[in-house]
């Protein structure tokens, strides 16, 4: 028997493992399991390399719980330690025996191991561990190790006759659910649902060690695809709309399957859907860093070697590295998006309308991927159809030029509500986009900055003759438009409205009421942007003197039908825009009903 101390530069090296590397308990069931998943790996990878002279069995590790005995027993059936390998890597804290191992066999096989210290956070839940284990080497005595949480330890030959290594955890009465079955499926499901080895837990294999992003796409089909995103996220009903499966080997190794599903809603952005791996080992869904914001809204998996980590795998460390990998995500989904509407257009644009929210959002944030998105970004018109904006702009570059030189492109946001002013444009015979989501004002300004001579007008910010043609001049006099905005005050707030005067077609509505542009994009912006409303003038209410019902007003002497016309003209254009409220709105339905027994003789 041999007593002595491990080899720490300070006695209270355990408090500052529990307190400042580990964030989370739970994490030391991932740590023993992945230790226990390298020391299979390296049995594999000797034996593959024929530098064994024994025959490996089926490599697996085995959970099991002793509740009467308060003790978690983790078991592999792996390369196993010697005496003198137990004094090296566990009575010297960070001395990684899976960096050793690389260096020595320079092989490619995945090594979860980095810093030497996982195995201490066995302590966050322990009174007592244990260890014992037999090498893989011949001739060489069994091993026991015990340490009580302090520097102090036992270490002794053991009777165990398998190769391999156990470790018993004496868990404190603080953490009792660690020694219940669902507790412990719970994490394994979490952090070892994909790990390389076979992992047993109550007589069951609880891991696929081949995951569907290990294999190459063109051996996997459709239906392998839906069932592992189904696998991943059993808890979604609908199916996957597209995925994009990533693998690259340079300038870094990186795999992975991510999944666009239907969203039309900004209230279904959920994040931490993309699951972070490393060498197959769950570490985080918080990948800050790792993908740009807006791929943040897919699901699936990211697995990679190369992504740094702190000491306990719960923190992305920020550095260079990680923009080189944002970056190139970015750049491989821009490219498997264009691959994908070259391939089958068809079916691209039948799925556009539930991914437009995420693309469109890439699109405003990102430069890299707004310039590879020009080769598969849709917009589509008022009747459905669909077009990359290059294709738009050759329709409508020489019909739709203003007075100014600029290409202007209609566009609206809600079909219904907007429904006259959209006929009023088609009429002329202009075309026009529907831009519906919650992103449209900054996507328009996005693509005015990049297209020189480019302007965005919704349908209903103003007249359009003026775009294309000078306006013209009304033959009101000055008395006749001061009693008309007389009588119209009585009716609207004039605070949040700015009356002109145009000369329209006599067959178009006696008031057209819109914001301009300019300030209803800064309303819409500090709205998004939960900023209180500014006080604008929000609505231009333009009188079309040219129309039947406004010469009637002015003609009429009689200053009850002068004042019922106005009020119930202007009120129900005021409904149909939905700025007719209360009493107002209750009054004038109430009229319209009179109106109608009255010609109906009802």
């Amino acid at each position: 028997m041999e007593k002595g101390k491990i080899k720490v530069t300070a006695e209270n090296i355990f408090p500052i493992i529990k307190k400042f590397l580990y964030s989370y308990n739970e994490i030391f069931l991932r740590e023993l399991i992945s230790n226990a998943v390298d020391a299979c790996v390296k049995i594999k990878t000797l034996a593959n390399l024929g530098k064994l002279n024994i025959k490996v069995n089926k490599l697996e590790i085995e959970v099991k719980v002793d509740k009467a005995k308060k003790i978690l027993r983790i078991a592999d059936n792996g390369i196993g330690m010697t005496i003198a390998e137990v004094k090296k890597y566990i009575n010297q804290i960070a001395f990684s025996s899976a960096e050793e191992f690389l260096k020595k066999y320079k092989t490619e096989d995945a090594i979860i191991g980095n810093f030497g210290l996982g195995f201490y956070s066995s302590f966050l839940v322990s009174d007592k561990v244990e260890i014992l284990t037999k090498s893989y080497q011949q001739g060489i005595h069994s091993v026991h190790w015990i340490c009580d949480g302090t520097p102090n330890f036992i270490l002794r030959d053991a009777k165990k006759e398998k190769i391999g290594t156990v470790i018993l955890l004496h868990l404190n009465e603080k953490y009792k659910e660690f020694l219940e079955d669902y507790k412990i499926l719970e994490l394994l499901k979490k952090y070892c649902r994909f790990l390389p080895i076979p992992i047993k837990f109550k007589n069951k294999i609880i891991n696929n060690t081949h995951p569907l992003w290990k294999k190459k796409s063109l051996e996997i089909n459709e239906k392998e695809y839906r069932d592992f995103y189904k696998e991943l996220f059993p808890e979604i009903l609908e199916d996957p709309l597209l995925w994009i499966h990533l693998n690259i080997e340079h300038p870094f190794k990186l795999t992975g399957i991510l999944y666009f599903s239907k969203l039309t809603n900004p209230m279904d952005l959920k994040k931490d859907k993309i699951h972070l791996y490393q060498n197959q080992v769950f570490v985080t869904e918080h990948l800050e860093g790792i993908v740009p914001d807006f791929l943040s809204f897919l699901k699936g998996v990211i697995d990679s070697p190369d992504i740094p980590l702190n000491v306990s795998r719960s923190h992305i460390k920020s550095n260079i590295t990680l923009k080189k990998i944002s970056n190139y995500i970015t750049r491989k989904i821009a490219d498997r998006l264009t691959k994908m509407f070259l391939k089958d257009r068809k079916s691209f644009e039948k799925n556009w309308k539930n991914i437009k929210l995420i693309i469109e959002y890439g699109m405003i944030s990102e430069p890299i991927f707004y310039e590879k998105a020009k080769a598969f970004a849709l917009y589509s018109d008022i009747n459905g159809k669909y077009f990359l904006f290059s294709e738009f702009l050759e329709k409508i570059k020489k019909k739709q030029k203003s007075k100014a030189n600029k290409i202007i492109c209609f566009y609206a946001t809600n079909l219904d509500e907007q429904n006259l002013y959209i006929e009023n444009v088609l009429q002329k015979g202009y075309k026009v986009l529907l831009l519906d989501t919650q992103l449209t004002v900054h996507l328009i300004q996005k693509l005015e900055t990049d297209i020189k001579n480019l302007s965005f007008v919704r349908v209903d910010s103003q007249n359009i003759e003026n775009i294309f043609m000078e306006k013209k001049g009304t033959n009101l006099t000055q008395q006749e438009k001061n009693t008309l905005k007389k009588e119209i005050g009585k009716t609207i707030d004039n605070k949040k409205f700015k009356i002109k005067f145009e000369n329209l077609n006599e067959n178009y509505l006696p008031f057209i009421i819109n914001i301009p542009e300019f300030i209803r994009r800064i309303n819409e912006i500090n709205l998004m942007r939960n900023f209180k409303e500014k006080n604008y003038y929000n609505y231009n209410l333009v009188v079309n003197t040219n129309n039947k019902i406004i010469k009637r007003i002015l003609r009429e002497n009689k200053q009850e039908i002068k004042t019922t016309l106005i009020r119930d003209s202007l009120e129900f254009i005021l409904l149909c825009h939905n700025l007719l409220k209360g009493k107002n709105k209750n009054s004038l339905i109430k009229r319209i009903l009179e109106n109608i027994c009255t010609c109906y003789k009802i």
